[in-house]
């Protein structure tokens, strides 16, 4: 299940990121002037564009938020699906464990209790 490179964002690649958008900035820069804007010129159109980029990705994270598809829920719904898989299988295995006489004392417990009574007596 390889989702990309930036699957798990940490500290480091946050300032890669950071330093992309300054370098993205600069080449912007010197790519208008390259076209023939001024010097001032030239920057406004760079910041213009690097805002736009900066819109569309807090968009996207925006999008993300209220889908619940960020890193966290992510995580917390793999690590829950793996412990249910575990727990389900240790159960299991302990259950066949059991002898007949275990297995049927303790389905019979369950069903008295799904009933709302206790078996035993407060």
């Amino acid at each position: 299940m390889d989702k990309g490179r930036f699957d798990y964002l940490t500290r480091a690649k946050v300032i890669q990121i950071g330093l992309l958008v300054f370098a993205l900035g600069a080449i912007g820069y010197f790519s208008f002037r390259v076209i023939g804007l001024e010097g001032a010129k030239a920057g406004i159109a760079s910041e213009a564009l690097l805002i736009l980029i900066v819109c569309i990705w807090t968009g996207t994270y925006l999008v993300r938020v209220f889908t619940g598809k960020m890193t966290f829920n992510e995580q917390r719904k793999r690590y829950l699906e793996a412990y249910e898989k575990i727990t389900s299988a240790e159960l299991q295995s302990k259950f066949e464990a059991m002898t007949d006489e275990e297995q049927n004392q303790l389905i019979n417990q369950l069903e008295i209790e799904q009933k709302g009574s206790s078996p035993y007596p407060d």
